[in-house]
């Protein structure tokens, strides 16, 4: 009888190096992010935003505002770079790219660091630092997510990118849960230090990795500016991938409910930053215990039709937890939100590296960067301007029923999609 290896992707050395560095540059990240959102909160207390349109006065909830058009400074970097970062990910070798796009974000995080200890921080300024790091992002995405695929097996891939997801989730249960005790201890400017430190433990591991990425293309070869587009093409021609792009960007721009959660944990729940750290864990441990399920797990089979049901539970979490005003069933509602996207993104990633070839991962990975990032981001905008009108509560509950019409829709439409096993 033949002995199932546990975690076969963890017993390859290049790609376990990879993952533990990956792992603490999320847990410095999410301490970061959770940071910011608190840190335009802070500054933007008290203040009210009053606006003119035809004739009819409105005033706007400051924070909410400030909250949302964080939204439009992560994603617009995106929008701008991601296509030339995925299309260097097929060009160069993706390690170098990984390693300069490390250095530079830690930088980034040291400098935001150092000017809010010295008092010098404003909310343009934070915006500025925040626009930048999703630069970074845009180069070290792609190059990050094409490079795993080369460090395994390809029968290890599914497990791989289960491995990934559990990664990213452990990042964001650890990484708020810091950031929730530092705020209460520390000033802010030393969390985003301790995300700069962070990114020097990715730094070495990363270095420790011997495998060197297949150049696509090369050196001598002239970089083409339309190769940029070439993913978007592919991606647009394959149905199958397409369909769960347009899902996951759509179910990501109604029911991303995190970016609400100051409000959520203030004015719903009446909890300060303890509570709000705490809750902003929910998501994540829902997340880690399926990610672990699944990582001990042989591959699903019927992906297509558990692909549809994981994005319809997240939909009807989401609206449940726009409802809810008692901690432990805001808790649980979110935590859900964590079991269906863990399992909608092991899915979809899988499916999408094995039907994507290697020469195009990179510049695919970019066109799912501008969906899956600016789906939330532009979500961001959206529900914090709602928010502001008509209160958080209203815009996680309708995000989260729009959410399930999307994904009856999609199932009608693309058969292909909903058969796929």
């Amino acid at each position: 009888m033949t002995r199932t290896t546990p975690l076969p992707a963890l017993q390859q050395r290049d790609f376990r190096l990879l993952w533990i560095g990956q792992l603490f540059s999320t847990i410095g990240s999410q301490m970061q992010l959770i940071v910011v959102n608190w840190h335009v909160y802070l500054l933007l207390r008290g203040q009210v935003d009053r606006i003119s349109l035809l004739g009819w006065h409105f005033s706007l909830n400051a924070q909410a505002v400030g909250l949302g058009m964080l939204g439009a400074v992560r994603i617009l970097p995106i929008f701008l770079f991601a296509f030339l970062g995925g299309a260097i990910a097929d060009h160069k070798d993706r390690r170098h790219i990984i390693l300069w796009s490390q250095i530079l974000a830690c930088l980034c995080a040291a400098f935001l660091g150092l000017l809010t200890l010295r008092g010098n921080i404003t909310i343009a300024l934070l915006y500025l630092f925040t626009a930048i790091d999703a630069a970074i992002n845009a180069f070290n995405e792609p190059a990050q997510i094409s490079l795993y695929p080369e460090l395994i097996p390809a029968e290890h891939l599914s497990n791989a990118a289960t491995l990934f997801a559990l990664l990213w989730q452990v990042g964001t249960i650890i990484g708020p849960m810091l950031a929730g005790i530092l705020l209460v201890a520390f000033p802010i400017g030393t969390i985003y230090l301790l995300n700069a430190g962070s990114f020097l433990i990715v730094l070495c591991a990363v270095l420790l990795i011997r495998h060197r990425s297949v150049v696509q293309k090369a050196e001598s070869e002239a970089f083409k500016w339309r190769e940029m587009l070439d993913g978007f093409h592919f991606v647009r021609r394959t149905r199958l991938i397409w369909s769960t792009m347009i899902l996951d960007a759509f179910a990501t721009f109604f029911a991303s409910a995190r970016t609400m959660l100051p409000l959520v944990a203030t004015q719903i729940l009446h909890t300060g930053a303890q509570g709000y750290g705490l809750l902003a864990t929910a998501q994540p441990v829902g997340a880690v215990l399926i990610g672990g399920i699944m990582a001990m797990r042989k591959p699903i089979r019927r992906q297509g039709s558990i692909f549809l049901a994981s994005v319809a539970l997240y939909g009807l979490a989401t609206a449940l937890f726009g409802v809810s005003s008692l901690f432990i069933f805001s808790y649980l509602f979110f935590a859900l939100t964590g079991v269906g996207d863990t399992i909608s993104t092991v899915i979809r990633t899988t499916i999408r590296l094995q039907w994507t070839p290697a020469e195009l991962r990179g510049r695919m990975t970019a066109v799912q960067m501008v969906l899956a990032f600016g789906g939330p981001q532009l979500g961001e905008v959206e529900s914090g301007l709602v928010a502001a009108l008509m209160g958080a509560s209203f815009t996680i509950f309708t995000g989260g029923m729009i959410t399930l019409l999307i994904v009856g829709w999609v199932a009608w439409r693309y058969p292909e999609l909903r058969d796929y096993s």
